[in-house]
């Protein structure tokens, strides 16, 4: 694998004015003694870069790392992770705004086109969240429940289209309220296989073969975080309630709702290294019998779609789904160049019949990583993770939670 690393360079920089809750007493309060691998590889070759103006709130941070990785169905996909993160107004008042974008494709008709944006305006006196991606790719589904065998499964092929927008108006420190919008669109919905998807699953909605499924909501937001980097979380909390209702006057296919609530407590061992135990745990249930098929709460399908390491992503669906990870994460130098991480998580869908949770999946790993960016706190992830029948790699950056 091939992998090529830019970033823009920048002068050390002391944030120890920026917004921390109390428990937050990470390292992060001079970047001056801080490694990263740009800075590696600039003193390794010796390349000299003119430093810019410093600008408050004008400085963008980008990150970019190319990757390979298999698709389902056979073969193999190109991914490029590009991260940027910059501040909109004072860092002593104003959290780091991050922008992700990982457009992937195989060269042969299937690509995916996903941008992902949590802007923070000055004084983060707003937080704008927003989810656009495009996607033309296969997937395999077991269908409902958490008890078929590995080799039970089903390949299916759609277009999805999602959209989601969250203008959130904060209320008091790290507190945000607002109405957003969701839209999904799965579009074609076919398999490959002679059983089509409505008979292999035993599911209505959503599921006729060569049928759309079309999904457009409000959604009722409550947000909670005091992370200040979503990148490379200080300790803190974050939580998040979503409420989204779906009504046919909006398009939908047929009224549904559904209730996402998000937890994450990050707790530190130091005050002067990475040093930290992350722990992360959502509920996630769809209301009502009509929510199409693709819609359901599934493992790897949640809105940041980083749940279930080690579980193939929509192995496990249910009208409810709850899911507990933690990861223990720490600096193997003392700059912060190296570090380490192992984590383990857990989760379970209610069954199609009786509506209760029955089986547990668990899944665990380690991994290794690398910083990238200093000034961003952006690391190059390297995990290895397995369960039950099932052993995956993931490189990307960024923390997964």
């Amino acid at each position: 694998m091939c992998t090529c690393l830019v970033s823009y360079c920048v002068r050390a920089q002391n944030p120890s004015g920026m917004i921390v809750p109390a428990d937050s007493v990470m390292k992060y309060q001079d970047t001056f003694r801080q490694r990263d691998i740009i800075g590696v590889l600039l003193s390794a070759t010796h390349i000299k870069i003119k430093k810019p103006p410093q600008v408050d709130g004008k400085r963008v941070y980008y990150s970019l790392l190319p990757l390979g990785t298999s698709v389902p169905g056979g073969g193999t996909a190109l991914i490029t992770a590009t991260t940027a993160g910059f501040y909109l107004g004072p860092r002593n008042t104003t959290n780091l705004s991050t922008v992700t974008f990982s457009p992937s494709t195989n060269f042969q008709g299937q690509w995916n086109i996903p941008f992902h944006g949590n802007i923070w305006s000055p004084n983060n006196a707003w937080n704008y969240s927003g989810d656009v991606r495009l996607t033309v790719y296969p997937q395999y589904t077991w269908g409902p429940g958490g008890n078929r065998p590995d080799e039970d499964k089903i390949l299916i092929r759609y277009t999805y289209l999602r959209l989601y927008l969250n203008p959130l108006k904060r209320i008091k420190p790290f507190l945000f309220a607002g109405l957003g919008y969701a839209l999904d669109y799965h579009i074609d919905i076919r398999t490959d296989d002679t059983t089509n998807l409505q008979k292999f699953t035993g599911y209505r909605y959503g599921t006729a073969e060569h049928s759309n499924s079309f999904s457009s909501g409000v959604t009722f937001n409550l947000l909670y975080d005091a992370r200040n980097n979503p990148f490379n979380p200080l300790p803190g909390w974050y939580w998040n309630i979503v409420y989204r209702v779906n009504p046919k006057f909006m398009g939908s296919d047929d009224l549904w709702h559904s209730v996402y609530a998000d937890v994450r407590k990050y707790i530190p061992f130091s005050k002067t290294t990475q040093n930290m135990l992350a722990l992360w745990s959502f509920f996630w249930t769809a209301l009502g019998d009509h929510t199409p098929y693709l819609d359901l709460p599934a493992i790897g399908q949640d809105p940041y779609q980083r749940s279930g390491r080690g579980i193939y992503p929509g192995h496990y669906t249910g009208q409810t789904l709850y899911y507990l990870e933690a990861e223990y994460r720490r600096d193997i130098t003392s700059d912060g160049l190296l570090g380490f991480v192992v984590f383990s998580n857990v989760n379970t869908v209610t069954e199609p019949h009786t509506n209760r949770f029955s089986y547990l999946h668990p899944a665990a790993g380690a991994g290794l990583r690398v910083k990238f960016n200093k000034h961003s706190g952006t690391n190059i992830t390297m995990d290895v993770a397995t369960s039950k029948g099932r052993t995956a790699f993931y490189l990307g950056l960024g923390e997964v939670f």
